[in-house]
């Protein structure tokens, strides 16, 4: 099967084994708090392949041809799991961050950069757009989508260039905005997004798989909804280009003032009879390190699948209920791990790397300030935290002394956005390699 190949330029990552199969941890104690953090993350990896839940929402064969279509970083694992399932004739593409990709013997995979598009990905969704037309109402679309996509996905609306996309993305990226704003502004500038893939598909049935990477599992905004009809309009992408400052370029500011870039609407006949579902979410995940935590012998508390805001902010919160658990056993007793998941946001003002759950772990590190008992681990469970290598880090009660006996000063490496580049130092970063699957960020913190 054809494989497009990474630029010469991009060091491919190490791969993770398949990791279907759920870790084990030792009892607790404190000396291997690091450990048992790990195995956690661990764990909420595992929970979120695809083929763990994919079999259960298999459509019925269609009297004429099955089709596959997807993109996103857990596609081509998606499309493995199709693979071993589907029991008739199939054929299709999917498109993969590279490094990302899985062997498949009938569903071609081609690579792609991400976060910010390139030519590749602009190609391979031709070629995606091609597999669909001439369809009948005989025919099924299966579409595997998963966060990532939206950068994967690359048909620039009418009058947009690549150049165009790529100055948009870059933008939002630096931005802070989160992650369902980044995505309605995306869906309008986009020839495949916000609905217009299933258009595409007319006449054919679509049958969506989801792997959800956002707050709330909204469908729409999982890779800007490809396939799944669009409530935002351009005013509200408008809107949200001024909120954040961004400086558009003119063309773009051109095509979000005209009608025509208006996504696909909920109302739109050419959508009905189609069916969708979110296969894994973040909560799965959550919920299954939580389950092996108690298993060891921590009591586990989620406190949410779905926050967001800057990285900064939400450590400075966390560290607050980290200090009441540690100090005062409020409102947890000891010893116990606080779970929660999201997608924080970095702006990034300084010439650091960004990395949402490395500048969450360095200021929690700083406002914690070596509080006795206290470790954590924050990482991005797709492998890769921002556009770094790493999938995120840990800290413990020495991390400030260490760093400070390596001349290391965390509030400069905090206020130059340079957490990835504080902890590599230290020796205390995660690398993963590619999941091949996105539930978004994983945060652990452990009071022994």
């Amino acid at each position: 099967m054809h494989h497009t190949t990474c630029p010469a330029a991009l060091t491919p990552l190490p791969i993770l084994p398949p990791m279907s199969q759920t870790p084990t941890a030792a009892p607790f104690d404190a000396s291997n708090a690091s450990a048992l953090l790990r195995t956690l993350f661990d764990t909420a990896i595992a929970a979120a392949q695809p083929d763990v839940r994919l079999a259960e929402h298999m459509p019925h064969r269609p009297r004429g041809r099955t089709i596959v279509v997807g993109a996103g970083k857990a596609s081509a694992a998606m499309a493995h799991a199709l693979e071993t399932s589907w029991d008739g004739p199939l054929e299709g593409l999917v498109i993969v961050p590279y490094g990302h990709d899985v062997d498949c013997a009938r569903i071609e995979v081609v690579q792609a950069a991400h976060p910010v598009p390139d030519e590749n990905g602009v190609q391979a969704t031709r070629r995606l757009r091609e597999r669909v037309q001439g369809l009948t109402e005989d025919d099924l679309v299966i579409a595997l989508i998963s966060g990532g996509g939206s950068a994967l996905l690359v048909e620039p609306a009418a009058s947009l260039t690549l150049a165009d996309k790529q100055a948009v993305n870059q933008a939002l990226l630096a931005s802070g905005a989160s992650i369902t704003d980044m995505n309605c502004v995306r869906r309008h500038l986009s020839g495949i997004k916000g609905g217009r893939l299933a258009i595409a598909c007319h006449p054919a049935r679509v049958h969506t798989l989801l792997v959800s990477d956002v707050p709330g599992d909204i469908a729409w905004d999982i890779a800007s909804g490809p396939t799944l009809a669009d409530p935002t309009t351009r005013a509200d992408a408008l809107a949200i280009c001024t909120r954040y400052g961004l400086t558009l370029p003119d063309a773009v500011r051109a095509w979000l003032a005209g009608d025509a870039c208006e996504s696909v609407k909920p109302d739109d006949p050419r959508l009905a009879g189609h069916t969708s579902h979110i296969i894994v979410s973040p909560q799965r995940s959550l919920d299954s390190a939580a389950a092996l935590a108690r298993a060891s012998g921590v009591e586990a508390h989620i406190l949410g699948d779905g926050i967001e805001g800057e990285a900064r902010d939400v450590a400075s919160v966390m560290a607050g209920i980290t200090r009441q658990v540690a100090l005062q056993g409020q409102p947890f007793a000891r010893p116990c791990v606080l779970i929660s998941g999201g997608e924080t946001t970095v702006t990034v003002k300084g010439r650091g790397r960004g990395g949402r759950n490395v500048e969450f772990l360095l200021a929690l590190a700083i406002a914690l300030d070596g509080l006795p008992g206290v470790h954590a681990l924050a990482g991005d469970t797709d492998g890769i935290d921002g556009i770094d290598v790493y999938a995120g880090a840990r800290i413990d009660p020495t991390t400030l002394s260490r760093a400070a006996a390596m001349g290391l000063n965390p509030r400069e490496a905090l206020n130059d956005n340079d957490a990835h580049g504080f902890f590599e130092r230290l020796g205390d970063s995660i690398r993963t390699g590619p999941t091949r699957t996105n539930v978004n960020d994983f945060r652990a913190i452990l009071i022994g």
